[in-house]
């Protein structure tokens, strides 16, 4: 199974040197990743510190100006990258854990387990999911970090199921998973070393997917005042720009620049998920242009 993963990661890695739009997603990732790991190379003042002078333009001090409360724009933009990016990157895991679990498992059992875990996977996705995400984060007031991912969780692996069941479908019958049986091999077996390395870029643009989700829905909470407002991240720079009408009192970097970072990780996954789509699905790739033959005189 390992040599199998491995082969798989390879070709993918292969794949975004190769593909231009995976290979600029994964520049901006990377970067934002760099900034997530090490926020104090990137911070050059404490994001808290209401010490400067309120709405200053852009300067040498202070790259982006400062807030209306005094604090710097560049600080808190960089600062609040790491919770984005985290809620991104977990809710992406979780989310492709249960989708993986329960799609795959509801395929390759079938009988009453495929129609019950069908059913729970059919009932979350006609529910509204947006609606449904405010209504658990207003009951859980001022959520947290992992309130957030919770919510997001819950709302979101039921697409991802729903296309890694239909996947696993039309590999259920193939001549090397029915050696396995024949063979005598556990279920768990079947699953994990034979099913599931085939499905390598299928679960990648699910995860891909799952954190895009993410990175936006938990934006839009924190924006409306759901999430903890006194916590450093792109949505709550959204939420005091917009409580402070920074766009009417002349600070547009307060309300533009979070937005615009928020823009750059929703693209990089969308262009990592688009990527990983083509590698699954082959009707998505680009046809190459036929070359001309030039006639010999």
């Amino acid at each position: 199974m390992l040599a199998r993963v491995t082969g798989s990661l390879a070709a993918s890695w292969r794949f975004v040197r190769r593909d231009k739009k995976a290979f600029a997603g994964s520049l901006i990732l990377f970067v934002l990743l760099l900034i997530t790991a090490f926020p104090n190379w990137f911070t050059p003042d404490d994001p808290a510190a209401e010490i400067y002078p309120r709405g200053v333009g852009l300067s040498w001090a202070h790259p982006l100006g400062t807030t209306g409360f005094g604090q710097d724009v560049f600080s808190q933009l960089m600062a609040g990258t790491r919770q984005s990016v985290m809620i991104a990157l977990v809710v992406g895991f979780f989310c492709t854990i249960l989708s993986v679990v329960i799609g795959i498992t509801a395929a390759y059992m079938g009988g009453i387990v495929d129609d019950t875990l069908s059913l729970m996977t059919d009932v979350i996705l006609v529910i509204p999911t947006f609606p449904l995400v405010i209504v658990i984060a207003a009951y859980a007031k001022s959520a947290s970090f992992w309130t957030i991912v919770t919510v997001l969780v819950i709302t979101g692996w039921s697409y991802g199921a729903r296309q890694l069941r239909v996947q696993a479908l039309s590999l259920r019958n193939r001549d090397y998973l029915l050696a396995a049986r024949a063979r005598g091999e556990s279920p768990w077996y079947i699953i994990t070393v034979e099913l599931i390395p085939p499905m390598t870029s299928l679960i990648v643009a699910n995860f891909l997917g799952a954190a895009l989700y993410a990175v936006l829905t938990a934006a839009g909470l924190q924006f409306i005042g759901l999430g903890n407002v006194n916590t450093e991240s792109w949505g709550t720079m959204l939420y005091w720009a917009q409580n402070n009408d920074a766009l009417q009192v002349g600070l547009p970097l307060w309300a533009l620049t979070p937005g615009i970072m928020i823009a750059l990780l929703g693209s990089a996954l969308a262009l990592l998920n688009y990527a990983f789509d083509e590698v699954s699905n082959p009707a998505l790739r680009p046809v190459a242009k036929p070359r001309r033959v030039k006639a010999v005189a």
